[in-house]
């Protein structure tokens, strides 16, 4: 599965940005979602995933504040995030694949990824 993800930019600390994550047409339906991000001379962390039927997960760093949500009769998975916080600047990735509820945190556990996108926060 071919993942494109987009939404990111530059916005203010306490605003909002949704990314999106679009998949090829597929056997994404099937598939759980989620995003990490990737800070500078960071690792790459977890941010939020979502298993079928609808399970959500997502890091202490952002729960309350991010929203994982998807959309399979559009192949798309997306990730409202309000709050935020120059911290969470980064390269957000999405990623897919048939991934264990254990898992589900975890990079390696997903076969499908998208090439990236950037959001930064102003103070």
């Amino acid at each position: 599965v071919q993942l494109q993800a987009s939404g990111g930019g530059l916005v203010q600390a306490g605003g909002s940005l949704r990314l999106s994550c679009a998949a090829s047409p597929g056997t994404f339906s099937s598939y759980s979602a989620g995003w990490f991000r990737q800070a500078p001379g960071k690792e790459r962390e977890f941010v939020a995933a979502i298993k079928l039927p609808s399970t959500t997960y997502y890091a202490d760093s952002v729960k309350g504040r991010f929203t994982i949500s998807r959309d399979n009769a559009k192949n798309t998975v997306y990730l409202l995030m309000n709050s935020l916080k120059p911290e969470d600047t980064a390269v957000y990735y999405c990623a897919a694949g048939r991934v264990i509820t254990s898992s589900v945190r975890t990079a390696r556990a997903y076969n499908n990824w998208g090439q990236g996108t950037l959001v930064t926060v102003s103070s």
